[in-house]
């Protein structure tokens, strides 16, 4: 039996890992691997961390590094130390990782320093923005990765032009597999205790809004920027949800940007409640990247608040427009909203976390 050390700290990272540990449990596969949890604490307050291990049945942390908040480099060097201490203890066969925080890049080179393989869930997305934390830390896990397991075919021409080919896998992606699993999940859920746990009542989904995520640093922390972002949503006149990340919420107030009337705040949203909201929206408006396919996986319009993405299949297909944070250019985008007619399916069959596990049995 093959022992995997999975390491997750982010609110992206810990629904991704549901997906393989979940089947990492079943019967199929818990004969031929055995996984470690390690939470390093990027994400840590209940909204952010804990909701979704309880939503999304995600076993409790084997370990919890408790590195939270911080500085790029302090909070990267701190889980280095903390994964490396972990790592000799725990002895695994393999690391895996997913996506791109602090928390990936930490995991991976701890492993790759101690000549552990690393397996990169995320593999090959680029958005050739350097100037993003996130765009540094795929590039340097991908690296030193030894499977590279990629949701698009797209992201496997970029590892190409890196002349990375040995150990790249098209698997499809995750986070489609997630959508599939969860969205069952969600028709047993309760639609009224699921809003009640941010604060709203059935009555603002029964009419037509947009749905809004702002948390990127590049956004938030630049008061100019963030306040373009509040402003365009307010003059859009659109009625709009904005489940309020923490960071969001205290460069608001500390910046003393106003809120329009037409936009509702509410609590951060659990996995659950953003798929209902993802379901009853008209379009979304986002600067995160997870979000962005989830759009896409829900067959919704989507506004990045970004010039540039990862994802680049969703902006080709007509599905998501890059309109960066000029108020202008977010309230065109927000006039011209419509569902184009074509839906290729870009993200695979739903089954990517299988395919994952029989690369790595192969090799």
């Amino acid at each position: 039996m093959k022992k995997i050390v999975t390491i997750v700290g982010a609110r992206p990272q810990f629904v991704k890992a549901a997906v393989m540990s979940r089947l990492l449990r079943s019967a199929e596969w818990n004969d031929r691997f055995s996984e470690v949890l390690i939470h390093t604490g990027q994400h840590y307050d209940d909204s952010m961390s804990g909701v979704f291990f309880r939503e999304l049945d995600l076993p409790n942390p084997d370990l919890h590094l408790q590195v939270e908040s911080g500085g790029h480099g302090r909070m990267t060097g701190s889980m280095l130390l903390r994964i490396e201490e972990a790592l000799e203890e725990q002895k695994p066969d393999l690391v895996l990782v997913y996506g791109d925080t602090n928390s990936t890049l930490a995991g991976a080179l701890a492993a790759a320093k101690m000549g552990i393989p690393v397996a990169h869930v995320e593999a090959g997305l680029r958005s050739y923005n350097k100037g993003m934390p996130e765009e540094i830390n795929r590039l340097l896990t991908d690296n030193i990765s030894d499977w590279l397991f990629c949701p698009t075919q797209t992201a496997v021409s970029n590892l190409e032009k890196e002349n990375i080919r040995k150990g790249v896998y098209l698997t499809g992606d995750i986070m489609f597999d997630a959508i599939l699993f969860y969205q069952e999940k969600l028709q047993q859920s309760n639609p009224h205790q699921l809003l009640q746990s941010i604060g709203l009542n059935d009555r603002f989904t029964e009419e037509p809004f947009l749905l809004a995520t702002i948390h990127r640093a590049s956004n938030t922390d630049d008061p100019a920027k963030l306040s373009a972002i509040m402003q365009a949503l307010g003059r859009s006149r659109q009625r709009i949800m904005l489940p309020l990340h923490p960071r969001t919420r205290k460069m608001l107030r500390q910046h003393q940007i106003q809120v329009q009337s037409n936009v509702r705040i509410t609590e951060p949203a659990g996995y659950l409640t953003m798929l209902l909201l993802e379901n009853r929206c008209q379009a979304i408006v986002t600067d995160s990247g997870g979000v962005q396919k989830e759009a896409y996986f829900m067959q919704k319009p989507c506004i990045t608040l970004r010039d540039e993405t990862e994802w680049t299949e969703t902006v080709e297909s007509g599905w998501n427009t890059l309109a960066g944070t000029e108020p202008e250019k977010i309230l065109t985008a927000i006039q011209q909203l419509h569902k184009p007619n074509r839906y290729p399916a870009f993200y695979g069959d739903g089954q990517s976390a299988e395919k994952m596990l029989k690369a790595l049995l192969d090799h």
